[in-house]
């Protein structure tokens, strides 16, 4: 074990220590949390416009501070890209990371000086405190590998402005830099099939220990690098590769697969990265769960996920969740987010410490006859029936049919990408819609009153999601394909690759 790995230890234990102390005491901490940013963006022009000054309580708060997506939030993000100042945080951002909304085009979110250390805090910390509780630390003295974005970054209004993961790219700390893979003359490569493999011939001789990225991007760089050696599994490529960091999109769709080409299982940690903030991380390799980091200037708000769209639905702080509740998230931040609305939905497994699971996007629904089909319920749905029948499945998405072409009864139409099919496709078929009804009691009812008719599954031609990707240039990054969908945007171009 080389030195690194070996001071690996003692600072891991500190940090599991510190973690330990406000783990326990996560309402207490979270009321903290408000009353600091109430105080500290009191003077802001969104503080003064919603009476910082006279919040006393989070009743008064939410009295004050309506619920915003990103599009109502935008009129003051859009002076803030301008240059003006004092805005919805003290001072000017400390840069704006770029996304693609699907309604909002091109999205700004502010980041600033005091929340960019707590994204490098929490994924710090997840490796901390998986070095902590397994004792395995060599992957430090190893070579590592970060799939992200570009780290150059534009200016806007003076202010630097990129990918988030082109911008953690910079923050990396100075003891992990030597290594850190790719070099950043690789990661400059905007092309992202081109960057894959730039990255193959960069890392195909190197001691690759830890590989870090959004599942399917990261099976595109395995597949490079099996088809470069000749076949070979990854765990002959890298011998010592022994821990995959992951995040973004449940992993369960790809993990047949992704073991397939590793050759073995090897130790996973997931990861709650958003542009917004770093919300939560998976802490223990024993327990399920995300741990919800309360500390790292965020004040969460909740919204049961069937009362989203109301009027005035219901909205709670930490101390009143339920476990095993759909809730949509809501943030405030110290880089200026209020009341706002992140589009994920989460679901508490624990409260001794908060622990959650994503669940899905609020917006990624099928409720064309009511029955509100989420993300949870198709991955459950897909995957219970995959593994009983030996399927592997390398992606999906699933969208109504309210007019079929032949005409009978609407029904859910799957477009499945398969690794390994199944021998019987309507065997298998029927095994996704029995789950589906188990797991929905509405959607059982409309099956039942003949208002649906059972799924249909539509197989898909090798690399169809990757070419659908490519197409909407979004190939690579933090980029994913939506598993579901209210409308049929997505799968009547996908259609084009029916098998």
């Amino acid at each position: 074990m080389g030195l690194k790995a070996l001071l690996s230890k003692p600072f891991a234990a500190y940090a599991v220590w510190q973690i330990n102390k406000w783990k326990r005491k996560a309402v207490e901490v979270q009321t903290g949390v408000f009353e600091s940013l109430i105080k500290d963006a009191a003077n802001t022009a969104f503080g003064r416009d919603h009476h910082f000054s006279d919040i006393q309580s989070y009743e008064d708060f939410k009295r004050s501070v309506p619920l915003r997506d990103y599009e109502e939030l935008r009129p003051y993000v859009d002076r803030m890209v301008k240059g003006e100042e004092d805005v919805l945080w003290p001072g000017k951002p400390a840069y704006f990371a770029k996304t693609s909304g699907t309604t909002s085009g091109v999205k700004y979110i502010p980041i600033s000086k005091e929340s960019m250390p707590e994204h490098i805090k929490a994924a710090r910390n997840a490796l901390l405190t998986y070095i902590h509780e397994t004792g395995k630390a060599e992957f430090v003295d190893g070579k590592m590998i970060f799939l992200q974005g570009s780290p150059i970054l534009d200016k806007k209004a003076g202010v630097s402005t990129g990918r988030l993961s082109g911008i953690v790219a910079h923050h990396v700390p100075g003891y992990l830099q030597k290594n850190r893979l790719p070099s950043y003359k690789t990661n400059c490569i905007e092309d992202w099939e081109l960057k894959v493999d730039a990255i193959v011939e960069e890392t195909f001789h190197e001691d690759m220990r830890l590989i870090s990225g959004i599942p399917p991007w990261v099976q595109m760089y395995f597949d490079r690098l099996s088809v470069k050696a000749g076949g070979k599994k990854i765990k002959d490529i890298f011998k010592n590769f022994g821990l995959f960091v992951y995040g973004g999109v449940n992993f369960e769709p790809y993990r047949a697969r992704m073991e397939e080409v590793i050759g073995r299982k090897v130790d996973s940690i997931e990861t709650y990265p958003a542009s917004e903030g770093f919300i939560a991380y998976q802490d223990s390799q024993k327990e399920k769960g995300l741990l919800l980091l309360v500390n790292a200037g965020m004040f969460y708000e909740f919204v049961p996920s069937d009362e989203y769209f109301n009027e005035n639905p219901t909205r709670i702080s930490l101390k009143d969740v339920e476990l095993d509740k759909n809730y949509a998230l809501i943030l405030n931040t110290n880089a200026g987010l209020w009341g706002y609305s992140l589009g994920d939905t989460v679901k508490f497994i624990s409260k001794d410490p908060y622990k959650i699971i994503v669940t899905g996007r609020i917006k990624h629904y099928i409720s064309a006859f009511g029955e509100h089909v989420i993300g949870e319920e198709v991955e459950y749905a897909l995957l219970s029936a995959a593994k009983e029948t030996g399927v592997e499945i390398t992606e999906f998405t699933v969208a109504p049919q309210v007019s079929p072409p032949g005409g009978g009864l609407p029904y859910h139409e799957w477009f499945v990408e398969f690794a390994k099919e199944p021998a019987n496709a309507e065997e298998f078929s029927m095994k996704v819609d029995s789950v589906l009804q188990k797991k929905n009691i509405y959607y059982q009812d409309l099956i039942e009153g003949k208002i649906l008719r059972p799924l249909v599954i539509r197989p898909l031609q090798k690399d169809a999601f990757r070419n659908y990707m490519k197409m909407e240039g979004k190939l690579g990054g933090q980029n994913k394909v939506p598993r579901l969908s209210n409308d049929r945007q997505i799968a009547d171009k996908i259609s084009k690759w029916l098998n």
